[in-house]
């Protein structure tokens, strides 16, 4: 079975994010893996070893995504594609995204694809519908549960707190969602075998892409932080005198009324 991962590099869950001059100040930013592509990374795996083949994990980035891709090989994952468009690219939207993986997997042979339900820095959930619109192929998002037999996939998808049972042919694009599994962590091993599988580097001349077919069909406006928590406020006196200072402070402090 040929299975393959999509991975995005994004900010740690517990730094600070900082702004200067409308964008995010990367500088020293400490970056992981997308906590929910890990569990397309741990899907692949454990479909692997059920069913045989081998797990690529293919992300878009810069050379410092190499990183997250050895953590990706660490996990157990056999091969890993960059591709690098630090050079050819100054921005991009999931249009951009989606037009070069769509490039890579031209000429692949592949029967699952994997993807985080959203990526916790843009939260959109775009890419993976999209590349599967593109590639002719089926698409389950928010997947909790994965049985393949044969060219048959049996899934529990999550929708809004309940599930329903969905049953597909493969070749198939799925998005992985909180409780399907629980990642493992790279071991000491599996570190050091990484560092000696294959991870090859692409640009998006080597896809035959030119920049202005991955332009972005989208343009960022402004980038800024919600405002910082104001302490609450208590209200004091009988029931009636508290219900009349909340509609006082609904209408014409917060504006809501």
């Amino acid at each position: 079975m040929n299975i393959y991962v999509l991975l995005k590099k994004t900010f740690d869950t517990e730094e600070k994010i900082s702004i200067s001059d409308g964008q995010i100040e990367d500088e020293g930013a400490e970056f992981i893996i997308n906590p929910y592509d890990e569990y397309a990374v741990e899907e692949a795996i454990k479909q692997r070893d059920e069913h045989g083949g081998e797990v690529t994990v293919v992300t878009i980035g810069d050379e410092d995504s190499e990183k997250q891709l050895r953590t990706a090989l660490a996990m157990g994952a056999d091969k890993a594609v960059l591709v690098n468009t630090e050079d050819d690219l100054e921005e991009g939207d999931q249009y951009t995204t989606a037009t070069i993986l769509e490039a890579f997997f031209k000429d692949k042979e592949y029967d699952l694809i994997l993807a985080g339900n959203v990526a916790i820095d843009e939260a959109s959930g775009q890419v993976g519908p999209r590349l599967a619109e593109r590639l002719g192929i089926g698409c389950v998002t928010t997947i909790t549960s994965l049985e393949i037999d044969g060219d048959t996939a049996k899934i529990d998808k999550d929708v809004e707190g309940d599930i329903e049972k969905v049953e597909t042919a493969l070749p198939l694009l799925v998005t992985c969602q909180q409780g399907l599994n629980d990642p493992r962590y790279p071991s000491l091993p599996g570190i050091m075998k990484a560092k000696k599988k294959p991870l090859e580097e692409l640009e998006i001349d080597d896809l035959d892409l030119d920049e202005e077919d991955v332009e972005p069909k989208t343009k960022t406006v402004e980038i800024f932080l919600p405002p910082e928590k104001e302490a609450g406020k208590m209200l004091e006196g009988e029931p009636e005198e508290q219900v009349k200072e909340l509609v006082d402070l609904l209408r014409n402090e917060a504006k809501v009324l």
